[in-house]
């Protein structure tokens, strides 16, 4: 397989780019998802401290991406995967959190979610969870 179908490698494994084309765009969405960019929550800027500029896998993240007529906290265009990190937010919203993640994977994007207590309370496990599932979801088994 030529190189450039791959993105990078996991531990030795190659991960396969799998790029979403054409995702739907709210431009209006746009002016919220910058003034969540500069807020950031405290479990995305720890989160965001790790993965930024490649430093996980030399993989490149963008923080509050604009999907439709929802912003995900993080994306990786490469692999069309989203990473969400539910904190207080997502309580008592489970119907609308179900509407929304059924769109995002009807787009052919993967989802890895994960609680912001997990987040502030075992990083290092949690990149390792990461780390598994891009090698699951997106290696050439």
């Amino acid at each position: 397989m030529k190189k450039d179908l791959f993105l990078t490698h996991i531990n030795e494994i190659p991960i396969a780019r799998h790029f979403v084309k054409n995702l739907p765009y709210e431009y209006q969405l746009k002016t919220r998802a910058k003034s969540l960019r500069k807020a950031g929550n405290l479990s995305e800027v720890i989160f965001w401290k790790h993965v930024h500029k490649g430093k996980f896998w030399k993989i490149d993240f963008d923080r509050q991406r604009i999907i439709g007529n929802y912003i995900v906290d993080f994306y990786v265009k490469a692999l069309g995967l989203i990473v969400e990190i539910d904190g207080n937010s997502h309580d008592h919203k489970e119907e609308y959190d179900s509407i929304r993640e059924t769109f995002l994977l009807s787009l052919g994007l993967k989802l890895f979610k994960i609680s912001d207590f997990r987040v502030l309370n075992d990083l290092e496990n949690v990149m390792k969870e990461l780390e598994e599932f891009i090698i699951q979801e997106y290696s050439l088994k």
